[in-house]
């Protein structure tokens, strides 16, 4: 199956990079996502002209003017694990302005399938989301108010935050981690 890809700049954030399988969205990723392409297999062939990537270009319009467009009216399904699309399903309802979580996401899931789940776990698949802003890993915090765990890099996930209102005085960043400086992430 071919994967397209086209671009999309955000004066806030840099360029997006968005893959379909030519009917959904697989992939929207951000210029130095440290997964960027994750859950493609192949090579993405550039095709700007498809109807879902002005679909999803209008969406990202809205939300890059202030608005809270609705993630699922986005026709998505990248590739993911059962328990990777539990999680994708969890960040889709966190409203626009708000956080959550990794371990609230977690009890959630617990909640659901009776089984016990982890924030570590939630954490691995907020970190390999590959529908970056639409599903809002940005939206999701260490349960100290660290903001970490972001495959964009910690600048980012603070621009993403301020630009929906969210008071950051309750947050911090941390001084180690995976997130911290994405210029070490080797792409």
């Amino acid at each position: 199956m071919t994967t397209f890809r086209t671009e999309y700049e955000s004066d806030l954030i840099g360029p997006i990079t968005l893959a379909s399988d030519g009917e959904t969205i697989v992939g929207c990723w951000f210029g130095n996502d440290r997964y960027f392409g994750y859950g493609v297999d192949g090579e993405m062939e550039p095709k700007d002209d498809l109807p879902v990537f002005d679909q999803a270009r209008g969406w990202l319009d809205r939300y890059f003017a202030g608005a809270a467009p609705d993630p699922r009216e986005l026709p998505l399904s990248a590739n993911a694990t059962p328990f990777q699309l539990r999680v994708r399903e969890a960040m889709l309802d966190i409203p626009y302005g708000a956080t959550t979580t990794y371990g609230d996401i977690a009890k959630r899931i617990a909640s659901e399938t009776g089984k016990r789940s982890s924030a570590r776990a939630v954490g691995g698949a907020v970190g390999h989301n590959p529908l970056c802003i639409i599903a809002p890993c940005h939206r999701v915090v260490g349960a100290d108010g660290s903001l970490t765990g972001f495959g964009g890099g910690i600048d980012m996930k603070v621009k993403l935050l301020e630009h929906e209102g969210v008071d950051l005085s309750r947050f911090y960043r941390p001084k180690r981690g995976t997130a911290i400086d994405p210029a070490s992430w080797g792409r």
